[in-house]
């Protein structure tokens, strides 16, 4: 993984992105798929597909794993944000800037380092302290000329006569050199002149009255729910539904559903399942999911549908479960800038939205084979165990056909549209009113999945890493064996890794020193990958049968439990078989004796399409 890595690309008129090994500059948003840019190299006009975009700027430099942060700096870290978060709507406005420099005894120019530090990745851990190079080959403007700069773009660009930036470049060149000062690159000026939103524009040049009525967004009903991503609510719920194994289609159980929405629009944003309760992992991936672009996770499906839908969100509206409240979600949500939000005790109509999409979804599965229903009494006599035929990988693919094939595109009552259309009225505009853009997105999806994980410390021995029974080894590993840590005599320096609970055969180990993650896989990479579901199976099996717990007996189990399954299947398919044969063998003697053949029991055992019901 590359550490480098820019986390953030920004898709509004007049910034700059990669496009296919060539720099663009943004001209207009033509919608939530598309962008009009022209090509910077010979000023060639393209329409550009989001997908394929990439960031046009340098990487900043990378700060520490942020679990692994320091409380102290990240505290400062924190602190730098919330100085420079009024100012990321509003850049130019060199008057709120001033105020808040002088209110909290900091120069202007230290203000704006700290927002384009944040604004190059997006990522509050940016703005910790760390080594530098010593700025070889840079050329750090200083706060005087960064204080002209400001002012020539508000009083020369941002005003009614609207200058040219050649013009506003002049006045500055002039104002600099009678100052004695170096004066800046013109690019530097192009460069601040981009980053200016439309409302700043119309707002200095026209007056903020004008600037609200042409621009004012979409506003919602929640409160603070106003625009697109402004408030999500998470909640999870146990689904109606027996799942089966994807070998054998034995039965395992009913899986939890951790669901996100967005409460401006009713957009799912994002969802996780699995079968494991509510917890750490199934938030923080459920909030990684809301956050990265879908393409991938619809392509890995082989679903063409669209889910356009993703951004960093400002605020989560969540229960006050305990798996919410945990160091790590608190943390990743500081590290994105998204601000935790818990509902009152006994207020339950605060979680309204998300509950309403429970009980839709859950409902949705009531036609699907396996369904337990909501109670014993709805369910009856049907036997949910033996009609089970879902995976989890095709529930999850259900989930995503229902969600971008028809709840996204159904009318919702409360807003007389779609969510889908309405979410993209909110982020375009409708009737003269303005939209929010597009939302920054995610260049680095792997971080972003990585950041909200938990993890586990373990030490580095000569044998690599031994976590729940396995060992796992990579060289990478070989720098950090039995390394004592620094602030503990004579005790190990533990190090961080995090893994997916559906394949356990890889963990990431994270190095301190390179500031990246890396996979590491079974010691023995002869064995079979497993998901955590498995390996606790394998472990419970291990235990029944009074053996010493250790690599070899949990791979023996679980190798015992294929072995079991892989018989049970055979069986049925030759019950299957058996059973197909004889309306078959019925028929042709019906048709034989030219009697009314018998009904075919063919229907009955056919390979179930998850997607019928749809």
């Amino acid at each position: 993984m590359n550490p480098q890595i820019v986390n953030q690309i920004y898709i509004t008129p007049g910034a700059a992105v990669d496009f296919e090994g060539d720099t663009y500059q943004v001209k207009a948003i033509l919608d939530d798929r598309r962008i009009l840019a022209h090509r910077v190299i010979d000023d060639h006009i393209a329409v550009l597909q989001v997908t394929g975009l990439t960031p046009s700027v340098q990487a900043a430099p990378v700060g520490p794993e942020i679990q692994l942060a320091d409380e102290e700096a990240w505290a400062l870290a924190t602190r730098r944000y919330n100085l420079i978060k009024p100012i990321l709507a509003n850049r130019s406005d060199g008057a709120l800037v001033k105020a808040i420099a002088k209110e909290n005894r900091v120069s202007v120019s230290t203000l704006y380092r700290w927002l384009e530090r944040y604004e190059r990745t997006g990522l509050v851990s940016a703005l910790m302290d760390y080594p530098r190079d010593g700025g070889k080959g840079k050329n750090r403007l200083s706060p005087e000329v960064e204080v002209l700069i400001e002012e020539t773009i508000r009083q020369e660009y941002l005003s009614v006569q609207r200058k040219p930036i050649s013009k506003v470049y002049q006045s500055l060149v002039s104002q600099c050199r009678q100052a004695g000062l170096e004066e800046p690159h013109p690019n530097t000026v192009r460069n601040r002149v981009r980053q200016l939103t439309e409302y700043t524009r119309l707002r200095f040049r026209y007056g903020k009255p004008i600037a609200d009525e042409q621009l004012a967004p979409l506003r919602g009903n929640f409160p603070g729910a106003d625009f697109p991503l402004a408030v999500v609510q998470i909640d999870h719920t146990k689904l109606d539904l027996i799942l089966v194994d994807n070998l054998h289609r034995q039965p395992l159980g009913r899986p939890w559903i951790t669901l996100a929405i967005d409460v401006f629009s009713r957009m799912v944003v994002g969802f996780y399942v699995s079968f494991d309760p509510p917890g750490a992992m199934g938030t923080g991936l459920c909030i990684a999911n809301a956050i990265l672009p879908k393409e991938t996770l619809l392509a890995s499906h082989n679903l063409g549908g669209e889910w356009p839908c993703w951004g960093v969100m400002r605020m989560i509206h969540l229960d006050n479960a305990k798996e919410f409240r945990g160091t790590m979600i608190k943390r990743a949500c500081e590290e994105y800038g998204i601000e935790l939000n818990w509902r009152p005790v006994a207020r339950p109509q605060y979680g309204g939205h998300i509950e309403r999409l429970l009980g839709t979804v859950a409902r949705e599965m009531h036609t699907l084979p396996g369904t337990t229903f909501s109670n014993t009494r709805e369910r009856g006599r049907y036997p949910s165990e033996q009609k089970a035929t879902m995976t989890l990988d095709e529930l999850e693919k259900w989930l995503l056909t229902y969600v971008t094939e028809v709840y996204h595109k159904r009318i919702h009552s409360s807003l007389g549209t779609s969510p889908l259309e309405y979410f993209r009225q909110g982020l375009l505009g409708r009737d003269g009113q303005s939209g929010t853009g597009l939302p920054f997105r995610t260049y680095n999806p792997e971080k972003v999945r990585l950041d909200f994980m938990p993890f586990e410390e373990r030490t580095v021995q000569e044998y690599g890493v031994l976590i729940d029974h396995i060992y796992y080894y990579a060289d990478v590993l070989r720098r950090w064996i039995k390394t004592t840590d620094p602030t503990k005599y004579k005790h190990r320096l533990k190090m961080l890794f995090k893994r997916d609970p559906r394949d356990v055969s890889i963990i990431y180990f994270y190095d301190p020193e390179l500031k990246a993650y890396f996979p590491i896989p079974y010691r023995d990479t002869s064995r079979p990958p497993m998901s955590i579901w498995e390996h606790r199976e394998a472990l419970k099996r291990a235990r029944e049968q009074q053996v010493t717990i250790n690599e070899d007996s949990i791979f023996a189990a679980y190798e015992a439990m294929r072995q079991i399954e892989e018989a049970a299947g055979k069986l049925t398919k030759q019950v299957r078989r058996k059973g197909q044969r004889q309306p078959v063998h019925e028929a042709r003697l019906a048709a034989l004796t030219k009697s009314p053949a018998q009904p075919s029991l063919a229907a009955e055992h056919r390979q179930f399409d998850p997607f019928d019901s749809l």
